[in-house]
Protein backbone atom coordinates (compact mmCIF):
# COMPACT_ATOMS: atom_id res chain seq x y z
CA UNK A 1 0.00 0.00 0.00
CA UNK A 2 1.43 3.24 -1.11
CA UNK A 3 1.83 6.65 1.10
CA UNK A 4 -0.09 8.28 -1.95
CA UNK A 5 -3.13 5.56 -1.53
CA UNK A 6 -3.12 5.98 1.95
CA UNK A 7 -3.50 10.04 1.21
CA UNK A 8 -5.86 9.83 -1.47
CA UNK A 9 -8.19 7.87 0.39
CA UNK A 10 -8.14 9.80 3.83
CA UNK A 11 -8.48 13.12 1.52
CA UNK A 12 -11.91 11.39 0.23
CA UNK A 13 -12.92 10.90 3.90
CA UNK A 14 -12.50 14.96 5.11
CA UNK A 15 -16.11 15.92 4.57
CA UNK A 16 -17.46 12.86 6.83
CA UNK A 17 -14.85 12.94 9.61
CA UNK A 18 -15.39 16.89 10.36
CA UNK A 19 -18.78 16.39 10.40
CA UNK A 20 -18.21 13.72 13.05
CA UNK A 21 -16.36 15.89 14.69
CA UNK A 22 -19.04 18.85 14.60
CA UNK A 23 -21.66 16.07 16.09
CA UNK A 24 -19.11 14.97 18.96
CA UNK A 25 -18.91 18.73 19.80
CA UNK A 26 -22.42 19.06 19.66
CA UNK A 27 -22.99 16.57 22.57
CA UNK A 28 -22.19 18.10 26.20
CA UNK A 29 -19.99 15.67 27.86
CA UNK A 30 -18.84 16.89 30.83
CA UNK A 31 -16.78 14.66 32.98
CA UNK A 32 -19.56 12.17 34.82
CA UNK A 33 -21.74 13.08 31.90
CA UNK A 34 -20.32 10.84 29.11
CA UNK A 35 -22.90 8.10 28.73
CA UNK A 36 -24.76 9.92 25.60
CA UNK A 37 -21.45 10.36 23.66
CA UNK A 38 -19.99 7.01 24.72
CA UNK A 39 -23.17 5.76 23.18
CA UNK A 40 -22.89 7.68 19.81
CA UNK A 41 -19.57 7.01 19.33
CA UNK A 42 -20.33 2.85 19.59
CA UNK A 43 -22.48 3.42 17.20
CA UNK A 44 -20.81 5.08 14.86
CA UNK A 45 -18.01 2.44 15.34
CA UNK A 46 -21.07 -0.19 14.15
CA UNK A 47 -21.98 1.67 11.50
CA UNK A 48 -18.67 1.96 10.06
CA UNK A 49 -17.60 -1.45 10.42
CA UNK A 50 -15.26 -2.26 13.15
CA UNK A 51 -14.96 -5.62 13.50
CA UNK A 52 -16.16 -5.99 17.52
CA UNK A 53 -17.65 -3.09 19.91
CA UNK A 54 -17.19 -3.17 23.34
CA UNK A 55 -18.65 -0.43 25.72
CA UNK A 56 -17.91 -1.74 29.34
CA UNK A 57 -19.29 -1.61 32.49
CA UNK A 58 -16.65 1.29 33.48
CA UNK A 59 -18.36 3.57 31.37
CA UNK A 60 -15.54 3.40 28.70
CA UNK A 61 -16.31 2.42 24.60
CA UNK A 62 -13.57 0.48 22.21
CA UNK A 63 -13.71 -0.85 18.85
CA UNK A 64 -11.62 -2.89 16.92
CA UNK A 65 -10.11 -3.72 13.44
CA UNK A 66 -8.31 -6.97 12.84
CA UNK A 67 -7.06 -10.11 14.74
CA UNK A 68 -3.66 -10.01 14.41
CA UNK A 69 -0.64 -10.60 16.70
CA UNK A 70 0.71 -6.81 16.63
CA UNK A 71 -1.72 -5.06 18.79
CA UNK A 72 -1.99 -1.14 18.35
CA UNK A 73 -4.03 1.43 20.75
CA UNK A 74 -5.50 4.46 19.52
CA UNK A 75 -6.92 5.97 22.96
CA UNK A 76 -8.61 9.70 23.38
CA UNK A 77 -10.82 10.58 26.51
CA UNK A 78 -13.94 12.09 25.17
CA UNK A 79 -14.85 14.00 28.54
CA UNK A 80 -14.47 17.40 28.46
CA UNK A 81 -14.22 20.56 31.47
CA UNK A 82 -16.98 22.69 31.85
CA UNK A 83 -18.23 25.67 29.90
CA UNK A 84 -18.98 28.31 32.94
CA UNK A 85 -19.17 31.62 30.02
CA UNK A 86 -20.92 30.45 26.98
CA UNK A 87 -22.11 34.13 26.27
CA UNK A 88 -18.40 35.28 26.15
CA UNK A 89 -16.96 32.77 23.57
CA UNK A 90 -17.21 34.26 19.69
CA UNK A 91 -19.07 30.77 18.58
CA UNK A 92 -22.28 28.47 20.77
CA UNK A 93 -19.62 26.38 22.48
CA UNK A 94 -21.37 23.46 21.63
CA UNK A 95 -22.31 24.39 18.26
CA UNK A 96 -19.49 22.55 15.85
CA UNK A 97 -19.17 25.87 13.82
CA UNK A 98 -15.80 26.13 10.98
CA UNK A 99 -15.12 29.86 10.91
CA UNK A 100 -12.10 30.29 8.77
CA UNK A 101 -11.21 26.57 8.79
CA UNK A 102 -11.38 26.21 12.23
CA UNK A 103 -13.80 24.15 14.15
CA UNK A 104 -15.16 25.62 17.01
CA UNK A 105 -16.42 24.67 20.19
CA UNK A 106 -15.86 22.81 23.97
CA UNK A 107 -13.49 19.41 23.22
CA UNK A 108 -12.47 20.82 19.53
CA UNK A 109 -8.73 20.11 20.80
CA UNK A 110 -9.31 18.65 23.98
CA UNK A 111 -10.26 15.92 22.37
CA UNK A 112 -13.12 15.26 20.00
CA UNK A 113 -10.99 16.21 16.55
CA UNK A 114 -8.98 13.17 17.97
CA UNK A 115 -11.35 11.26 18.54
CA UNK A 116 -12.97 11.32 14.60
CA UNK A 117 -9.68 10.99 13.25
CA UNK A 118 -8.98 7.63 15.36
CA UNK A 119 -12.10 6.41 14.42
CA UNK A 120 -12.09 7.15 10.68
CA UNK A 121 -8.59 6.06 11.06
CA UNK A 122 -9.89 3.13 12.09
CA UNK A 123 -12.22 2.33 9.25
CA UNK A 124 -9.62 3.68 6.48
CA UNK A 125 -7.18 0.80 8.39
CA UNK A 126 -9.98 -2.08 7.24
CA UNK A 127 -10.76 -0.60 3.94
CA UNK A 128 -7.38 -0.44 3.47
CA UNK A 129 -6.48 -3.85 4.59
CA UNK A 130 -3.54 -2.71 6.55
CA UNK A 131 -4.81 -4.39 9.41
CA UNK A 132 -3.36 -7.85 8.05
CA UNK A 133 -1.51 -9.32 11.24
CA UNK A 134 -2.37 -6.92 13.46
CA UNK A 135 -5.28 -5.72 15.72
CA UNK A 136 -6.42 -1.72 16.08
CA UNK A 137 -8.02 -0.71 18.88
CA UNK A 138 -9.66 2.95 18.96
CA UNK A 139 -10.31 3.65 22.84
CA UNK A 140 -12.44 6.62 24.09
CA UNK A 141 -11.98 6.37 27.64
CA UNK A 142 -13.92 8.69 30.33
CA UNK A 143 -13.28 10.43 33.35
CA UNK A 144 -10.00 11.67 32.10
CA UNK A 145 -10.06 15.47 33.39
CA UNK A 146 -10.26 14.20 36.43
CA UNK A 147 -8.38 10.99 37.58
CA UNK A 148 -6.34 10.62 34.27
CA UNK A 149 -5.47 7.10 33.33
CA UNK A 150 -7.60 5.24 35.69
CA UNK A 151 -10.19 4.73 33.42
CA UNK A 152 -8.02 3.21 30.61
CA UNK A 153 -6.00 1.67 33.10
CA UNK A 154 -9.88 -0.40 34.15
CA UNK A 155 -10.32 -0.75 30.53
CA UNK A 156 -7.31 -2.63 29.60
CA UNK A 157 -6.81 -4.61 32.57
CA UNK A 158 -10.81 -5.76 32.66
CA UNK A 159 -11.17 -6.78 28.76
CA UNK A 160 -8.23 -8.70 28.19
CA UNK A 161 -6.71 -6.29 26.00
CA UNK A 162 -2.65 -5.92 25.87
CA UNK A 163 -1.27 -3.52 23.35
CA UNK A 164 1.87 -3.79 21.98
CA UNK A 165 1.90 -0.18 21.16
CA UNK A 166 -0.58 2.89 22.28
CA UNK A 167 -0.77 6.66 20.89
CA UNK A 168 -2.25 8.90 23.26
CA UNK A 169 -4.20 11.36 20.95
CA UNK A 170 -3.94 14.64 23.19
CA UNK A 171 -3.58 17.56 21.34
CA UNK A 172 -0.09 17.91 20.15
CA UNK A 173 -0.38 20.15 17.14
CA UNK A 174 0.87 17.24 14.97
CA UNK A 175 3.90 17.08 16.34
CA UNK A 176 5.64 14.25 17.69
CA UNK A 177 4.89 13.93 21.61
CA UNK A 178 7.58 11.35 23.39
CA UNK A 179 6.60 11.91 27.05
CA UNK A 180 4.67 13.78 29.66
CA UNK A 181 5.12 15.56 33.04
CA UNK A 182 3.96 13.63 35.83
CA UNK A 183 1.42 14.94 38.41
CA UNK A 184 0.99 14.94 42.24
CA UNK A 185 -1.74 16.67 44.13
CA UNK A 186 -0.31 16.97 48.01
CA UNK A 187 -1.93 18.21 51.27
CA UNK A 188 -0.15 19.93 54.27
CA UNK A 189 -2.55 20.37 57.39
CA UNK A 190 -2.12 21.92 60.55
CA UNK A 191 -4.10 21.96 63.59
CA UNK A 192 -4.78 25.19 66.43
CA UNK A 193 -7.08 25.71 68.86
CA UNK A 194 -10.09 27.53 68.50
CA UNK A 195 -11.21 30.70 70.89
CA UNK A 196 -13.60 33.67 70.02
CA UNK A 197 -12.48 36.57 67.91
CA UNK A 198 -12.54 38.73 70.44
CA UNK A 199 -9.88 36.95 72.25
CA UNK A 200 -7.27 35.62 69.63
CA UNK A 201 -4.61 35.44 72.29
CA UNK A 202 -6.40 32.32 73.60
CA UNK A 203 -6.21 30.22 70.65
CA UNK A 204 -3.26 28.97 68.33
CA UNK A 205 -4.53 30.05 64.61
CA UNK A 206 -3.77 27.19 62.69
CA UNK A 207 -3.37 29.56 59.41
CA UNK A 208 -0.74 31.28 60.95
CA UNK A 209 0.94 27.71 61.29
CA UNK A 210 1.43 27.82 57.59
CA UNK A 211 3.22 31.07 57.22
CA UNK A 212 6.67 30.03 57.31
CA UNK A 213 6.01 26.59 55.31
CA UNK A 214 4.47 28.58 52.18
CA UNK A 215 7.43 30.35 52.39
CA UNK A 216 9.48 27.42 51.74
CA UNK A 217 7.11 26.15 48.69
CA UNK A 218 8.10 29.69 47.15
CA UNK A 219 11.71 28.80 47.52
CA UNK A 220 11.26 25.40 46.30
CA UNK A 221 9.56 26.74 43.27
CA UNK A 222 12.43 28.57 42.89
CA UNK A 223 15.26 25.58 43.30
CA UNK A 224 12.67 23.43 40.94
CA UNK A 225 13.28 26.15 38.00
CA UNK A 226 16.41 27.13 37.85
CA UNK A 227 16.98 22.89 37.67
CA UNK A 228 15.46 22.26 34.01
CA UNK A 229 15.43 18.56 35.04
CA UNK A 230 12.72 19.30 37.85
CA UNK A 231 9.36 19.83 38.09
CA UNK A 232 7.53 22.00 39.39
CA UNK A 233 5.17 23.23 42.57
CA UNK A 234 2.82 25.86 43.30
CA UNK A 235 -0.25 25.76 46.49
CA UNK A 236 -3.38 25.41 44.51
CA UNK A 237 -6.05 25.82 47.58
CA UNK A 238 -6.14 27.25 50.83
CA UNK A 239 -8.39 25.43 53.57
CA UNK A 240 -9.25 26.35 56.83
CA UNK A 241 -11.87 25.48 59.51
CA UNK A 242 -13.48 27.72 62.38
CA UNK A 243 -16.46 27.40 64.36
CA UNK A 244 -17.81 30.74 62.80
CA UNK A 245 -16.31 33.52 61.28
CA UNK A 246 -16.02 34.83 65.00
CA UNK A 247 -13.25 32.40 65.97
CA UNK A 248 -9.84 31.57 65.60
CA UNK A 249 -9.56 28.90 62.99
CA UNK A 250 -8.32 25.18 64.28
CA UNK A 251 -7.40 23.69 61.03
CA UNK A 252 -5.79 24.50 58.09
CA UNK A 253 -4.99 22.82 54.76
CA UNK A 254 -2.74 23.43 51.93
CA UNK A 255 -2.77 21.72 48.14
CA UNK A 256 -0.15 21.66 46.51
CA UNK A 257 0.02 20.75 42.67
CA UNK A 258 3.65 19.38 42.06
CA UNK A 259 4.38 18.23 38.45
CA UNK A 260 7.15 15.67 38.14
CA UNK A 261 9.87 15.01 35.74
CA UNK A 262 11.68 11.95 34.59
CA UNK A 263 13.96 11.05 37.78
CA UNK A 264 11.66 12.27 40.20
CA UNK A 265 9.95 9.65 42.20
CA UNK A 266 8.01 8.85 45.18
CA UNK A 267 10.59 8.60 47.17
CA UNK A 268 12.33 11.94 45.98
CA UNK A 269 9.28 13.99 46.88
CA UNK A 270 8.18 12.70 49.87
CA UNK A 271 12.11 13.90 51.45
CA UNK A 272 10.72 17.28 49.98
CA UNK A 273 7.27 17.15 51.86
CA UNK A 274 9.41 16.35 54.63
CA UNK A 275 12.03 18.86 54.56
CA UNK A 276 8.75 21.52 54.11
CA UNK A 277 7.07 21.02 57.35
CA UNK A 278 10.43 20.50 59.20
CA UNK A 279 9.92 21.69 62.40
CA UNK A 280 6.55 22.28 62.81
CA UNK A 281 3.42 20.68 63.55
CA UNK A 282 2.46 19.81 60.20
CA UNK A 283 1.51 16.91 58.39
CA UNK A 284 1.70 15.93 54.88
CA UNK A 285 0.01 12.84 53.23
CA UNK A 286 -0.59 12.36 49.05
CA UNK A 287 -4.15 13.61 48.30
CA UNK A 288 -6.88 10.69 47.56
CA UNK A 289 -8.88 11.18 44.98
CA UNK A 290 -12.31 9.50 45.43
CA UNK A 291 -14.70 9.78 42.22
CA UNK A 292 -17.75 7.90 40.37
CA UNK A 293 -18.24 6.98 36.92
CA UNK A 294 -21.75 7.67 35.14
CA UNK A 295 -22.24 3.83 35.22
CA UNK A 296 -21.64 3.67 39.05
CA UNK A 297 -18.38 2.71 39.63
CA UNK A 298 -16.54 3.97 42.19
CA UNK A 299 -12.82 5.16 41.58
CA UNK A 300 -10.57 5.28 44.69
CA UNK A 301 -6.41 6.42 44.00
CA UNK A 302 -3.46 8.74 45.19
CA UNK A 303 -3.30 11.59 42.75
CA UNK A 304 0.42 10.90 42.51
CA UNK A 305 0.97 9.72 38.40
CA UNK A 306 4.43 9.44 37.62
CA UNK A 307 5.97 10.90 34.60
CA UNK A 308 7.35 8.86 31.26
CA UNK A 309 9.45 9.19 28.47
CA UNK A 310 9.99 6.92 25.57
CA UNK A 311 13.38 7.01 23.60
CA UNK A 312 14.30 8.28 20.58
CA UNK A 313 15.49 4.81 18.85
CA UNK A 314 12.74 2.93 20.06
CA UNK A 315 11.21 1.29 17.15
CA UNK A 316 7.70 2.93 17.91
CA UNK A 317 9.79 6.80 18.05
CA UNK A 318 11.62 5.77 14.46
CA UNK A 319 7.75 4.25 12.63
CA UNK A 320 5.94 7.11 14.23
CA UNK A 321 9.10 9.59 12.78
CA UNK A 322 8.52 7.78 8.89
CA UNK A 323 5.05 7.69 9.50
CA UNK A 324 5.12 11.66 9.76
CA UNK A 325 7.59 11.65 6.69
CA UNK A 326 5.57 10.19 4.33
CA UNK A 327 2.30 11.82 5.07
CA UNK A 328 3.82 15.56 5.45
CA UNK A 329 7.62 15.57 3.84
CA UNK A 330 9.61 16.67 6.47
CA UNK A 331 10.84 15.48 9.90
CA UNK A 332 8.58 16.19 12.86
CA UNK A 333 9.30 18.15 15.98
CA UNK A 334 9.67 15.71 19.09
CA UNK A 335 9.16 17.01 22.97
CA UNK A 336 6.69 16.24 25.70
CA UNK A 337 4.28 17.18 27.39
CA UNK A 338 3.69 19.80 29.77
CA UNK A 339 0.60 18.28 31.17
CA UNK A 340 -0.58 14.94 32.09
CA UNK A 341 -2.42 12.62 30.54
CA UNK A 342 -3.66 8.59 30.08
CA UNK A 343 -0.57 7.98 29.25
CA UNK A 344 0.48 7.08 32.72
CA UNK A 345 -1.72 4.32 32.26
CA UNK A 346 0.20 2.59 29.75
CA UNK A 347 3.75 3.67 30.03
CA UNK A 348 4.64 4.40 33.51
CA UNK A 349 1.86 1.81 35.12
CA UNK A 350 1.88 -0.64 32.40
CA UNK A 351 5.10 0.18 31.02
CA UNK A 352 3.90 -0.29 27.28
CA UNK A 353 5.63 1.70 24.74
CA UNK A 354 3.64 4.89 24.17
CA UNK A 355 3.56 8.24 21.95
CA UNK A 356 1.38 11.37 21.74
CA UNK A 357 0.27 12.40 18.54
CA UNK A 358 -3.01 14.65 18.03
CA UNK A 359 -4.63 17.62 16.47
CA UNK A 360 -5.44 21.09 17.34
CA UNK A 361 -2.68 23.41 19.79
CA UNK A 362 -2.83 22.19 23.58
CA UNK A 363 -2.76 25.80 25.06
CA UNK A 364 -6.08 26.15 23.62
CA UNK A 365 -7.64 23.28 25.99
CA UNK A 366 -10.10 24.06 28.76
CA UNK A 367 -10.05 27.93 27.28
CA UNK A 368 -12.97 30.02 25.82
CA UNK A 369 -13.04 29.60 22.06
CA UNK A 370 -11.57 26.64 22.41
CA UNK A 371 -10.83 25.87 18.14
CA UNK A 372 -9.17 23.40 16.22
CA UNK A 373 -8.08 23.39 11.97
CA UNK A 374 -9.97 21.45 10.37
CA UNK A 375 -6.67 20.49 8.17
CA UNK A 376 -4.90 19.03 11.75
CA UNK A 377 -7.67 16.83 12.22
CA UNK A 378 -7.14 15.27 8.71
CA UNK A 379 -3.59 15.24 9.29
CA UNK A 380 -4.03 12.92 12.21
CA UNK A 381 -6.28 10.70 10.24
CA UNK A 382 -3.57 10.20 8.19
CA UNK A 383 -0.84 10.14 10.83
CA UNK A 384 -2.39 7.19 12.44
CA UNK A 385 -3.68 4.93 9.56
CA UNK A 386 0.19 5.56 8.08
CA UNK A 387 1.71 4.47 11.45
CA UNK A 388 -0.33 1.70 11.43
CA UNK A 389 1.42 0.95 8.04
CA UNK A 390 4.81 1.38 9.46
CA UNK A 391 4.45 -1.12 12.49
Amino acid sequence: MTTQAVEGFCNALEDDVIAFSQELIRIKSYTHGEEKIVRFISEKMKSLGFDEVLLDDFGNVVGRIGNGDTTILFDSHCDTVEVNDPDEWTADPFGGDIIDGKIYGRGAVDMKGAIAAAVYAGYAIKKLSLDKGKTIYVSCSILEEDVEGEALLYLLKNNNINPDFVVICEPSSLNLALGHRGRAMLTIKTQGVSAHGSSPELGENAIYKVKNIIGRIEELQAKLFADNKAGSVTVSRIESKAVSLNAVPDQCKLYLDRRLELGETQTSVSEEMDALIEGTQATWDIYEITDKTWTGKTVHCKAFFLPWELKKDHVLTRSGMSAFNDIFQREPILFKWNFSSNGFATASQLGIPTIGFGPGDPALAHCRDECCETSEIVGALKFYTSLVKRL
